[in-house]
């Protein structure tokens, strides 16, 4: 039987994974494949650091290069993360000729022009369905399975962190803070968790997606991103009490064709931000640390992705399943099958362009904390009607006591750069207390 020869970098929590993955089920993936994935060498940092992982002591170095510039190894697998020594193990492999196994969504985000130009250039893959949603095949699908539709929605849950702590917040009506500082007791929030509460783990997972959904590349600063912070049990109480519950949503949408002849554009939208979404869709009872992702394709139709998104298993699950590919391309000579990235529109169709935040429309959840004094309500209406900003219903609800009240408004669709105008004004009356809360609504229709 034929062997691909692996070299593994990164021995940490997903390359443990990945090695028992293939202990256990190697005779498996020979007979399905007719190939026998044989891991070679593994890189790690510290040959003398305890790990979960038993590798063989035999198979261990320290450095990296050694197995890039192996000849004997076949194929490299980068599960180190970061985005400097990684980079410089991709472009090495790629530049050597090697396909390349990838799961750091940061690299891609932050470098993935670069390495697909270096991929095809040395006419090798590079693959990376672990980087975005742990176990479940979403880059696959959109690549291959889709591949004869134009993608015109694609919601996703891509963070297990917040989800598990929105999830708590809404089950249990306890604050931000307490379910953030059990999270981290329990491992699903990292010590220093900026890089998922605030939002950009699911912007570089968001951006992939984006870019394979609509063939040009979505560069990290172009995504509107916003995290869970200042999301309050008042808020998820009232969201549950108007039909919604509240998600940090991975949003790329097809918003339509600006122009006509050669200088028509299509805008996408692509951004990350805390929504109301309807308890009747599907993504309202995702729970936890799992992940999901609605997607509409135009021939298709509605389809849901659902599964963990992250952790040992569910990781080497699509980091086996890139091995996989990887195998029969090398024995059958593949070097590419569907490109990663083509142009929106194709050869005749308008440019693609990230449309900036103030130019999208939506629906939103406004809460206020005002005085609770005759005039309130009046003076914020008017300023909503100067910028032409419609209110489709108001909550104030009854039993609080103080200083100040909380007041609810649902407001109908509206340009971002309006109501964040708006918002502004509102902000500076006198009787507003506290920062107002703006969050958007995402019915999914």
């Amino acid at each position: 039987m034929e062997q691909v020869n692996l070299g593994l970098i990164g021995g940490g929590t997903v390359g443990g994974g990945v090695f028992q993955a293939l202990a256990r089920h190697g005779d498996l993936l020979a007979q399905r494949l007719g190939t026998r994935l044989n891991l070679t060498r593994v890189a790690v940092r510290d040959l003398q650091k305890a790990r979960s992982t038993p590798f063989p002591a035999s198979i261990l170095t320290t450095d990296w290069r050694s197995i890039v510039q192996d000849p004997q190894i076949d194929v490299v697998i980068e599960l180190m993360g970061g985005t400097t020594t990684a980079r410089d193990v991709v472009r090495a492999a790629l530049i050597a000729g090697k396909p390349v196994v990838t799961a750091n969504k940061a690299l891609l985000s932050a470098h993935g022009p670069e390495l697909f130009a270096l991929a095809a250039q040395h006419h090798v893959n590079l693959y990376y369905e672990a980087s975005v949603a742990g176990g479940i095949p979403i880059i696959k699908v959109l690549r291959e399975s889709f591949a004869g539709n134009r993608i015109t929605r694609l919601a996703g849950i891509v963070n297990g962190t917040c989800n598990y702590i929105l999830t708590r917040m809404k089950l249990e009506g306890a604050d931000f803070q307490a379910v953030l500082a059990d999270a981290q007791r329990l491992g699903y929030a990292e010590a220093e968790p900026s890089l998922d509460i605030d939002g950009h783990d699911a912007a570089h997972k968001t951006g992939i997606l984006a870019s394979l959904a609509h063939g040009f590349w979505v560069k990290p600063e172009q995504i509107h991103t916003e995290g869970i912070r200042h999301i309050d049990a008042l808020d998820i109480r009232f969201a549950t009490q108007l039909g919604y519950t509240i998600k940090l949503l991975g949003i790329v949408k097809d918003l339509g064709t600006k122009g006509r002849g050669p200088s028509a554009t299509r805008g996408i939208q692509v951004a990350v931000y805390p929504a109301l979404v309807p308890n009747t869709h599907v993504l309202a009872s995702v729970n936890y640390a799992f992940n999901a992702i609605s997607l509409r394709g135009d021939i298709v139709g509605d389809t849901l992705f659902y599964g963990r998104g992250a952790g040992q298993d569910p990781t080497a699950s699509s980091v086996l399943s890139d091995l996989a590919d990887a195998a029969l391309d090398l024995r059958h000579g593949c070097h590419q099958r569907v490109p990663a990235f083509t142009p929106c529109g194709g050869s005749r169709g308008p440019a693609c362009r990230v449309v900036p935040m103030e130019e999208v429309v939506s629906r939103y959840y406004l809460r206020l904390s005002v005085v609770d004094k005759p005039g309130v309500f009046a003076k914020v209406a008017a300023l909503l009607a100067a910028a032409k900003i419609g209110i489709s219903s108001v909550i104030q609800p009854e039993g609080h006591v103080g200083e100040t009240v909380p007041v609810i408004l649902m407001i109908h669709d509206a340009p971002n750069r309006a109501m964040q105008a708006a918002l502004a004004r509102i902000a500076k009356l006198g009787f507003v207390k506290a920062p107002p809360v703006l969050l958007r609504v995402e019915t999914l229709e």
